[in-house]
């Protein structure tokens, strides 16, 4: 039964000791990778001649939470048009999480009022020299609005 161990510390000569000690037929020693990469190899060759091999697992955490077909499934919505908040109330999954498994760049907030065309052309009116003011009147959008389109 005690053949194999999984151990979390730093494998040390005093360490190596006290599992041969408590596990007399120890075989095996398992550990993290990052463990496994700081162990000295004067050790791990040592543990190798006594017939006990050390390896490194992979992955030792926590299991996810969301499966690949659950992330699939937010991209899709999302490709649809949904917005991250109707994703969320429908799935019933924190908003936060729709943001994290999204591939595209989505920005949070509001979305824009005026389309890629109107910024377009508010800032080629801008840099050929019509004032701020007269583009708000000429478009109807709020001042503040076009200071913030000539901005980005």
């Amino acid at each position: 039964m005690g053949d194999k161990v999984y151990v979390t510390e730093p494998l040390s000569s005093r360490k190596i000791i006290e599992l041969l000690e408590e596990h007399p037929h120890l075989k095996k020693i398992n550990c993290p990778k990052s463990l496994y990469l700081r162990t000295s190899k004067k050790y791990i060759d040592a543990l190798s001649q006594l017939g006990v091999e050390v390896e490194p697992l992979a992955r030792r955490g926590r299991s996810r939470k969301y499966t690949e077909s659950d992330v699939e499934n937010i991209q899709k919505m999302l490709k649809k048009g949904a917005s991250p908040k109707e994703i969320s109330d429908s799935l019933q999954i924190p908003l936060k999480t729709v943001y994290y498994f999204n591939k595209s760049k989505l920005r949070r907030g509001r979305k824009l009022k005026y389309g890629k065309e109107k910024e377009i052309e508010v800032k080629s009116l801008y840099k050929k020299g019509l004032p701020a003011k007269q583009i708000s009147k000429k478009f109807k959008i709020p001042l503040r609005t076009v200071y913030s389109i000539i901005k980005k």
